[in-house]
């Protein structure tokens, strides 16, 4: 089901196009060559036209080239080479993609959001891909999965860094790494975890972006040491665990061992006899009740859930000692309307409360919605090369359309409502909107005398100069 919030689709005015080209100005330096510039204001605009497939050959066939690119013979082949083989550096457009969404949306309550998402392949051979349980096909099957690290704060989110994640079955084949072209400082083997922590010290190490809350789900939350890796660095969270983890109810005692009367001496600490033992999450959801919290209002009304909100302890390792002395942690547990009960970890400082936790919890789903609209009406998922580069390419341009989006409805919530309309529905700029706009742009009926009306102002995306200069 669309979970999106409803929005509204206003007629582009020439104003708007002129911003959509002002954007898109902000990058065009960072390709180096005006073959370059030129592809990539037609990938762009190929993404945000209609279409029901973003992949090279229906996006190719649809798409009017600019007079520069007229020449071009075999189009799917050239768009094909500039995604997938032109030596242009998406680590570059992202930096300044996150610097420009940063100045509208960086506030001292962000909040960095890690998650997932896949990519259903066919075959084999596309880089990293593997089989898996796939989200979006809701069952194992053959997809490509990439980290992301998205930035919400209270004036809306976007996401500020992906990269695909190769599994071990990718990282031990040399030859399978070659044949997709994977750089040497990414053939290593590395979690998703190692990688989301990795982006987020790229993204954080900018300085753009503040906040030092960080959410996740499960896929990450189970891993103690992606946790201890957060904390690491003075970073509080809100992770997601699974049923099956440990906890203490109450501060268990440890005691360090004795002088050994013979043999190997023991190191490890080791539970007080009579220290409370662990039990497990699905044990504690049983015994704990739960209460209404209501965390927002939404469009059909209010969101509420049934929470419980307890002080535990980690017990991962205990007979071990390997949780010895830890801290205390909040637990939070979620009994959604299906009955089905969700988990999570959080260092969250213990004055916290339960109603600013599930709020703070809850601040993850807008990651979701946005994925939707991203593989929907962008072509996030459509991407049908093999290569790393060629990914990578694709996913940031992706990003780039979808970052105009965000910025739109951003500034038509800030402009005062007009007569007839409510002040808090403000106009939005949707993606429809826009390939509407492009295809008045390329009709005969257009006029023209106005240069942004005109037929052959086709390159509104803005990645080409006028005609005129």
């Amino acid at each position: 089901m669309n979970t999106r919030s409803k929005t509204y689709t206003p007629e582009l005015a020439p104003e708007v196009l002129l911003r959509l080209r002002h954007y898109a100005d902000q990058f065009r330096d960072l390709f180096r060559f005006p073959s370059q510039v030129s592809w990539s204001g037609v990938y762009l605009r190929g993404l945000l036209q209609n279409g029901e497939r973003k992949s090279i050959e229906p996006m190719a066939a649809r798409i009017p080239l600019p007079a520069e690119l007229s020449h071009i013979k075999d189009r799917e082949q050239a768009l094909q080479q500039f995604v997938s083989q032109s030596p242009w550096d998406e680590r570059a457009v992202w930096n300044r993609y996150r610097f420009v969404m940063a100045r509208r949306l960086a506030s001292p309550r962000g909040i960095s959001v890690i998650d997932d998402t896949g990519y259903p392949k066919q075959g084999k051979h596309s880089v990293g891909v593997q089989h898996p349980y796939c989200g979006q096909l809701g069952k194992k099957a053959n997809c490509q999965v990439a980290v992301t690290v998205h930035y919400v704060s209270p004036k809306g989110h976007f996401p500020a860094a992906l990269r695909l994640y190769l599994p071990k079955s990718w990282t031990s084949s040399p030859k399978r790494l070659e044949a997709a072209k994977v750089p040497e400082s990414f053939r290593g083997e590395a979690t998703k975890g190692q990688i989301a922590l990795e982006l987020l010290d790229q993204v954080r190490g900018e300085g753009l972006l503040p906040g030092n809350l960080v959410i996740t789900d499960a896929g990450y939350g189970v891993s103690q040491a992606f946790r201890e890796g957060l904390a690491q660095r003075q970073l509080f969270y809100i992770a997601g665990v699974t049923s099956e983890m440990v906890v203490f109810t109450e501060e268990p005692r440890w005691e360090l061992p004795g002088p050994s009367t013979g043999g190997r001496p023991p190191t490890k600490p080791r539970l007080v006899e009579a220290s409370p033992r662990p039990v497990s999450l699905a044990a504690l959801a049983q015994r704990l009740t739960r209460r209404k919290v209501t965390w927002r209002e939404g469009t059909k009304g209010k969101l509420s859930g049934r929470f419980s909100w307890v002080r535990v302890w980690p017990a991962q390792g205990w007979e071990e000692g390997a949780c010895a002395f830890a801290e205390p942690h909040w637990l939070l547990i979620e009994e959604q309307a299906d009955g089905k009960i969700q988990f999570a970890f959080s260092n969250l400082p213990a004055a916290m409360s339960r109603l600013q936790a599930v709020r703070l919890w809850k601040s993850r789903w807008p990651v979701e919605q946005g994925y939707q609209q991203m593989k929907e009406e962008l072509g996030l998922n459509h991407f049908e090369g093999r290569s790393w580069r060629g990914f990578h390419h694709h996913a940031c341009l992706v990003m780039l359309a979808y970052g105009f989006l965000v910025l739109e409805q951003l500034r038509a919530k800030e402009v005062p409502a007009s007569p007839g309309k409510k002040s808090g529905e403000p106009p939005r700029i949707t993606v429809p909107a826009i390939r509407r706009a492009l295809q008045d742009l390329l009709s005969p009926r257009a006029k023209p005398d106005c240069e942004y009306c005109n037929p052959h102002f086709h390159l509104i995306i803005g990645f080409i100069p006028r005609l005129t200069e």
